[in-house]
């Protein structure tokens, strides 16, 4: 089994965590040839697993890790359910998204040096 598939394995063996797979769309080919792919439907389907989670009352708080614009309709949503929606970004991020979330950590070095120790 290669490194990809073991990662793969030990984060769906993880408790109350689940992997969003989408798929891969050919979007053609490069200057220099090579084929470029985009991933599609991922960014949905975590959008629609933080509201039903919410309108169940599953959740208190959701971790965003994006910087989409994609996620603001989910984002809220789940707020109007009471949720609080805390967006972990780096440097690249839609600004309504970071309007909509009610909380933002910039995924920085000072941030990384924090979770090392």
């Amino acid at each position: 089994m290669d490194n990809a598939r073991r990662f793969y394995h030990a984060l769906t063996m993880l408790p109350r965590f689940e992997v969003r797979q989408g798929r891969l769309e050919f979007r053609g080919n490069a200057t220099d040839g090579r084929p470029i792919f985009e991933q599609k439907r991922v960014d949905i389907m975590l959008g629609v697993d933080m509201v039903q989670l919410a309108a169940k009352g599953y959740i208190q708080q959701a971790l965003l890790l994006a910087g989409d614009s994609d996620f603001i309709p989910a984002v809220a949503a789940a707020k109007a359910e009471g949720v609080l929606v805390k967006l972990f970004h780096g440097r690249s991020y839609h600004i309504d998204l970071l309007r909509e979330v009610d909380e933002r950590v910039t995924l920085d070095q000072c941030f990384v040096n924090s979770v090392r120790r």
